[in-house]
């Protein structure tokens, strides 16, 4: 197949988004795409799709790729025009480039898309294009669909939790009982000094889900600890409020983790771990965490104690049981799928440079059928 070298200009135009505040968004269906993706919706778009946009100021190179149409916010770069190539092509294109390299600012990393349109790119031409995104596309589909059924699992479990626990369920005449009478907080772990040990710093933990798909290897074991089977509860703001939440099941059997020290560490004693975790996702449970905050505007935090002080209807020990028996499977098949996830993106970007590169040759469909013919 024909591969050019080309200037990443000649294949792409790229321009700045449009400034937007959150107090200027609307509700409605179009995603507002920053630095670091589509973190809101708007009622009115400026590009339709399919699109790709970078990140230009803060978080550098992050790619995405919008299917439908969407507005590309004042922090990132968006394609204003093709040329002719395949959208989902360039997406991979500029994802492998590496583009946080070429920061340009002085205090705020900043990208120049005048700069950008200078770098040397290859490519082939579109109908291999399209090729190659197809095969990369794949694996990023699994990986949606992956996602999509751990969201599903999750809300399943803290709907049967609410129904179950929560403030709304038909208690009759309850007993209120401290969660710390049914939970341990900060219990003493211990975590060896020497070695290497899996450490999870607050940016790994995700504001919408139980996973932890990232984390690091660290000598030492300052700051809190862990065992698999606990939650996590970012205690400092703004991460409380942004719902920063893990359940730990991401260590090897018999070792113990430890993390930032802004995490306040639950361990069921009485109840099951899917239990805590739930419980520290629920909103009521927020609610009085966020309120119980103190300190500097902005640098605030909640301490254990107090955290420990929420009251919630005694539960029933063959309550708990079921409970148990129905989401510990739920919680098994999250982290499986979560692990499938791991590979399919291993396996994706190893894949990625090469097709990219054409150092992996793909031929177009026609191609493919000739070679095939007798």
């Amino acid at each position: 197949m024909s591969w050019r070298d080309l200037l990443l200009g000649d294949l792409l135009t790229l321009q700045r988004g449009f400034d937007i505040t959150k107090a200027q968004q609307s509700a409605g269906p179009f995603p507002v795409v920053s630095s670091s993706g589509a973190n809101s919706f708007h009622s009115e778009f400026k590009c339709n799709g399919p699109g790709v946009v970078i990140g230009r100021k803060g978080t550098l190179g992050t790619a995405f790729f919008l299917e439908g149409a969407y507005w590309p916010h004042d922090t990132s770069l968006w394609v204003k025009d093709f040329k002719g190539n395949d959208p989902r092509f360039c997406y991979y294109l500029l994802k492998s480039l590496g583009l946080e390299k070429y920061d340009v600012g002085s205090s705020n990393p900043t990208l120049n898309r005048n700069h950008l349109h200078l770098l040397p790119a290859r490519a082939p031409w579109p109908d291999v294009q399209i090729r190659i995104a197809e095969i990369l596309s794949a694996y990023d589909d699994l990986i949606k669909n992956n996602t999509r059924r751990i969201a599903t699992l999750e809300d399943m479990a803290r709907r049967l939790f609410e129904e179950w626990f929560g403030q709304d369920a038909d208690h009759g005449m309850p007993d209120l009982v401290r969660i710390d009478e049914l939970i341990d907080f900060d219990p003493k772990t211990k975590v060896a000094k020497e070695g290497l040990k899996r450490f999870l710093p607050m940016p790994r933990v995700p504001t919408n889900s139980m996973v932890v798909s990232q984390w690091e290897e660290r000598e030492g074991n300052a700051g809190s600890k862990f065992l698999n089977g606990d939650t996590l509860l970012a205690r400092i703001t703004p991460c409380l409020e942004n719902g920063k939440t893990a359940f730990v099941d991401f260590l090897p059997d018999g070792t113990a983790g430890f993390g930032s020290t802004e995490f306040i560490v639950m361990r069921g004693r009485v109840v099951p771990p899917e239990f805590v975790y739930c419980l520290a996702r629920s909103d009521a449970f927020r609610d009085h965490a966020i309120k119980s905050m103190s300190g500097a505007t902005g640098r605030q935090r909640v301490s254990s104690a107090a955290v420990a002080q929420f009251e919630i209807a005694s539960p029933q020990p063959e309550q708990l049981e079921k409970f148990g028996q129905a989401a510990k499977p739920m919680f098994s098949m999250i982290r499986s799928l979560a692990d499938a996830n791991t590979n399919l993106r291993t396996s994706r970007d190893l894949l990625l440079p090469k097709l990219i590169s054409g150092e992996i040759e793909v031929r177009a469909p026609e191609e493919e059928l000739e070679a095939a013919a007798p």
